[in-house]
């Protein structure tokens, strides 16, 4: 049987297309089976002023022709989509068959949508677009200007990682692809590189032709890949470079020094390299997106990508603000972005995240917005197993002192190191206190751990120290970023959480441990 929607008469204006839907309207018939205060029933209300046809007019500036479907109901299509996490298949299926898509995107109860590759292109020219993110920009002025936010105080915040498609090259596969890369985008580099690159040829498209199983024939072959891009790199003529080029040259640059220092016996000017020994911070994983990165959303699962961070209203589910980030640096932390993203609310609101968000400065910043938080704090560490935690001591910040368990008060420095924390060194009086009597033997000099910060607040200089529990710590949940970074010797730390190596006594009353995170 022909559907009605290949027989439908459709009349083009203005380069779009206007007409009769197919079948009734389902707003308009089907408007009490809609949930009243849904996304479904704000997009169908609120549509026309979401996503007029004038503003895709850039997307499609030819006057030739138009498009295959109108703009408005992808942009409708495609937000409803990133709101339950759909395939592009999945989206079309419940266009057809589910009344409430119908009457968002403001479809006829008999229309068949339309193909699930024009939300691919669509989203293609959108992002290609002078304007990439206008559709979240639209949508929150009239969430904004519409009050359906009016009342609701709650913010959750969260991020996700987004899978990138490309796959991580070693070392030897990065220097090949920017070198070839090279070749092509800039001028004069070809006859360069003739001359200077020996290594390889790079004109083959294969990896190099040697003993892979033999390490020293890796190492030879790793020295000689970065001596040619550094050689080729040294021979380049000075010219002005277009964007493509200078990013090529930029790329090479890059790979050659991240994986390689020089050899054991060099004296690191005579060309000799090897591969490093760990990873390289931000380390590059790919030439064919430079910008993806590792992440470690928990301490077994890795993922190559990036991070989307969001601000979500939980009961309407509509995101107030989002951020596209690179996966890696403190600069793109969940507790850095966080406050960007509550950074345009009108109002203090309730604010709901895990522990990547409690971290000492996020906690005292929102506060001093007036918001409340209910962040979940991170657990407590300790130096060694069955140690104290930073509640077992009496921090005075006023003060500048720290008392431990065992009543010994030592002066808190000033802060320092990358995190600013401020330590409290009890190394003398271990020596001599009855608690080191039933300590576990120590750690090696420098690795006794110190948490990022975690508190919002000073605690009070009055606080008594707490009965010990002779429970070990636990990390069940702890997220990565809350890992704990290395010290140089037994401390207690006011902004951190470091303890001396003392065992508890075992069957004491344990401790609640106290939310630092709320006002």
């Amino acid at each position: 049987m022909r559907c009605e929607w290949q027989a439908q008469t459709r009349v083009v204006a203005m380069g779009e297309w206007v007409g009769e839907t197919v079948g009734p309207d389902v707003w308009e018939t089907c408007r009490g089976l809609i949930p009243v205060g849904s996304v479904f029933a704000f997009l169908a209300e609120h549509r026309g002023r979401l996503f007029p046809a004038q503003m895709f007019a850039d997307m499609y500036p030819s006057a030739n022709g138009r498009p295959s479907m109108p703009p408005q109901i992808l942009a409708a299509a495609i937000t409803l989509q990133a709101l339950h996490g759909l395939s592009d298949y999945q989206t079309v299926q419940e266009l057809r068959c589910d009344l409430r898509w119908k009457a968002a995107c403001g479809l006829g109860l008999y229309d068949m949508a339309f193909d699930p590759s024009l939300l691919a292109y669509f989203r293609r020219r959108l992002a290609r677009s002078a304007r990439p993110n206008r559709i979240f920009e639209t949508v929150r002025e009239v969430v904004k200007s519409t009050g359906v936010l009016k009342g609701k105080h709650r913010r959750a915040l969260d991020s996700t990682v987004l899978d990138d498609a490309v796959a991580t090259q070693d070392t030897v596969t990065q220097i090949i692809a920017a070198i070839r890369t090279v070749i092509r985008e800039v001028p004069h580099a070809a006859e360069q590189a003739a001359i200077q690159c020996t290594a390889h040829d790079y004109t083959d498209p294969g990896k190099p032709r040697i003993a892979w199983n033999d390490e020293q024939a890796r190492a030879d072959l790793i020295d000689a890949l970065v001596t040619d891009a550094v050689r080729l790199l040294g021979h380049l003529p000075d010219q002005q470079l277009g964007e493509k080029a200078a990013n090529a040259l930029g790329l090479l640059a890059l790979v050659a020094e991240q994986d390689v220092e020089p050899a054991e016996d060099s004296n690191g000017r005579d060309g000799r390299w090897r591969i490093t020994q760990g990873t390289a911070y931000d380390r590059m994983i790919s030439t064919v997106d430079p910008e993806a990165r590792h992440v470690h959303k928990t301490r077994t699962h890795r993922q190559d990508g990036f991070k989307a961070h969001l601000a979500v209203e939980p009961e309407t589910g509509l995101y107030t603000a989002l951020a596209l980030r690179p996966a890696t640096g403190t600069e793109h932390h969940e507790a850095t972005v966080g406050i960007d993203l509550l950074a345009d609310e009108d109002s203090p609101v309730d604010v709901f995240g895990d522990s990547a968000y409690s971290t000492g400065d996020t906690c005292q910043i929102l506060h001093r917005a007036g918001h409340r938080l209910f962040l979940k704090p991170a657990p407590l560490k300790t130096a060694v197993l069955g140690g104290f935690s930073l509640d077992d001591f009496a921090i005075n910040t006023a003060g500048s002192t720290v008392t431990c368990p065992a009543g010994h008060t030592v002066p808190l420095s000033e802060p320092s190191g990358r995190h600013m924390q401020r330590k409290a060194l009890f190394t003398d009086q271990c020596a001599s206190c009855p608690c080191a009597s039933s300590a576990p033997p120590p750690r090696p000099a420098g690795s006794s751990p110190s948490a990022p910060t975690t508190t919002c607040s000073p605690l009070p200089a009055t606080r008594p120290a707490p009965t010990p529990t002779g429970k070990p710590p636990t990390d069940d949940g702890d997220h990565p970023s809350n890992a704990p970074s290395p010290g140089s010797s037994p401390t207690a730390t006011a902004d951190s959480a470091t303890a001396a190596p003392s065992r508890t006594t075992p069957g004491s009353t344990p401790v609640p441990q106290p939310s630092t995170c709320e006002p």
